[in-house]
């Protein structure tokens, strides 16, 4: 007798507050972590929201999920918008997190080792389950030396395939099967897995909760307009200049031929333009 589907209404993992939720649980954290990284932490608190007390250049990061024992310091982030400069953007998270440990010129090897994973649960234009950052110097082979561990992991739940690792099928499946707010548990055999899916039952959910989830919305969609807004501005200050430089251009055809005042009002430059243009300076 075929066993019908127990479908479970959860909250999507999209969500930062949803994901945090779930993934702070330290048997969790140390479950995914020993999954994604192949290491073993021992914790027994996951800080969100974390940040340093001193920024670490011009930015102040603050990191979703973040673990430290004595030999490592773990980082996962969640990112569902595209944007263009995500890889960009944890890569700068995860030096933050390095160079936050340098203490002395004396010796420039930080205390823990960093690994970021980020899971970016809409995906991007790379189409790819996973790709890498790894930090150690290689020889012209591709041989690693062994001497610097950091590692960034970006994963990508909406392209798994045949070839994504055995250990992280059941996390990326789950995360992904969240996003349409109701999963099959039937599917998943891991502990903790199940556990991720208890944590974020909706009919669990508190006001709290429910409240963070519609800012959040909200402030992914003002992102959006902004970033759309700049895209948009972008091009038409490229249009305007494009269009600047070919008035420039058909100024210099004519300074040969024409008094300054002539060119300025055929081409709609300024004098001071065309002053700039006899001088050498545009």
């Amino acid at each position: 007798m075929t066993r019908k589907p127990t479908m479970q209404a959860v909250a999507s993992l999209r969500y930062g507050v949803i994901f945090k939720k779930a993934f702070s649980q330290p048997d969790v954290f140390t479950a995914f972590v020993k999954d994604i990284l192949g290491i073993d932490i021992i914790i027994d608190h996951v800080e969100t929201e974390k940040s340093f007390p001193s920024p670490v250049g011009n930015v102040n990061n603050h990191f979703d999920l973040f673990a430290e024992d004595k030999i490592n310091r773990i980082i996962v982030d969640i990112q569902h918008r595209r944007y263009p400069d995500h890889y960009h953007r944890f890569l700068h998270y995860h030096c933050a997190a390095l160079l936050e440990q340098a203490v002395s010129s004396q010796d420039y090897r930080p205390a823990l080792a960093v690994y970021t994973i980020v899971v970016l649960t809409s995906g991007d234009k790379h189409g790819r389950d996973m790709s890498l950052i790894d930090f150690d110097p290689k020889d012209r082979h591709g041989q690693g030396l062994g001497e610097i561990p950091h590692k960034i992991i970006y994963i990508c739940p909406k392209y798994l395939n045949d070839e994504t690792p055995e250990a992280w099928r059941e996390w990326l499946l789950a995360i992904n099967d969240s996003l349409d707010e109701q999963v099959d548990e039937t599917h998943y055999h891991k502990a903790c897995v199940q556990k991720v899916f208890a944590s974020i039952q909706k009919n669990t959910l508190t006001p709290e909760d429910r409240a963070r989830m519609k800012d959040e919305y909200s402030e992914d969609l003002l992102r959006r307009e902004e970033w759309e807004k700049g895209i948009a501005k972008g091009r038409e200050e490229g249009r305007e200049e494009g269009k600047l430089e070919g008035r420039l251009e058909i100024a210099r055809n004519l300074l040969d031929i024409l008094d300054d005042a002539t060119i300025a009002k055929k081409t709609g430059l300024t004098v001071a333009e065309i002053v700039e243009l006899r001088q050498g300076k545009r």
